[in-house]
């Protein structure tokens, strides 16, 4: 049997599957505390054999199998998460093979191995909402080096139109601080799903999400862009995104035909756990 967590800043999303990907249960937990959420965590697991585990983390976190912190998140504002050991906790409790990357890399590896991008080998997933992170696969692995990807910030021209100074406390106008969800409520002082009438909001959110897009297709060449998160279930955003994609290009780069490049993941709100799952398997 596989395990799989998916930890996100509000919640934990645990699943067990055999190994063919089949589900055996699956439950989702609150991140309160890590004592308190690993108590959970381990009751969930210790009922099941597993034989590995995959995990997909918020971030940041230490993935360098070198420095003397692998395995923690490490500068993260969630209350009293810094610098917590999350790797180890698990290698404590479980004496099996785990694999250890980001939320977003285990989304990505998802959507490749059985989603939107199952044709290629490479692709890169990008989820917009509470926050903007960003993971990538080339050549079928996710990809990491020193660091992970932290594609939400990137720093990215602010719209004509667009005097807000953004929400980052680190970088202000790096694309989180400009078009997160809260970064759209703050703007306009009304959540974002009452103003889905409002075309200037989509417009500048679109231009926002078009220029990270074509930087990310500039420096990784990915076959296939992938974007999910609450933001994205803005179904209008893709046409816009689309359309302002191919003016900020201005054919420099040739591409795949956009209806089919800048897609919505095919496996909705599984990506991550499904790549979760898939990486507890390859660590087999």
């Amino acid at each position: 049997m596989l395990g799989a967590i998916e930890a996100g800043g509000t919640k934990f999303v645990l699943a067990v599957s055999d190994n063919n990907l089949e589900n055996i249960e699956r439950i989702s937990i609150p991140t309160t505390l890590p004592q308190e959420t690993f108590a959970k965590v381990f009751d969930f697991f210790d009922k099941y054999e597993l034989e590995a585990i995959g995990i997909g983390s918020f971030g940041p976190i230490d993935i360098n199998k070198k420095s003397a912190t692998y395995g923690y998140i490490t500068s993260t504002p969630k209350p009293g998460w810094k610098n917590t050991d999350f790797l180890g906790k698990m290698k404590e409790r479980y004496n099996i093979p785990i694999s250890w990357t980001t939320d977003v890399n285990a989304a990505a590896y998802g959507e490749l191995k059985k989603g939107s991008a199952t044709d290629e080998k490479s692709c890169l997933y990008l989820t917009v909402g509470t926050g903007v992170g960003g993971g990538a696969v080339i050549n079928e692995k996710p990809l990491e080096g020193y660091s992970h990807p932290e594609m939400g910030h990137i720093l990215v021209k602010p719209h004509p139109k667009d005097s807000f100074s953004g929400t980052c406390p680190y970088h202000k106008n790096c694309l989180e601080g400009l078009a997160s969800g809260p970064a759209i409520e703050k703007r306009y002082n009304k959540k974002a799903e009452t103003l889905t009438d409002t075309d200037e909001v989509w417009q500048i959110e679109a231009y926002y999400l078009a220029q990270a897009l074509m930087t990310y297709t500039l420096t990784l060449g990915p076959e296939k862009i992938i974007l999910g998160g609450g933001v994205m279930h803005q179904k209008q955003l893709f046409p816009l995104i689309r359309e302002q994609y191919r003016e900020l290009m201005n054919g420099y780069v040739e591409t795949p035909d956009l209806e089919e490049y800048i897609v919505p993941p095919k496996l909705s709100d599984n990506a991550g756990l499904t790549g979760c799952l898939l990486l507890a398997k390859e660590e087999l």
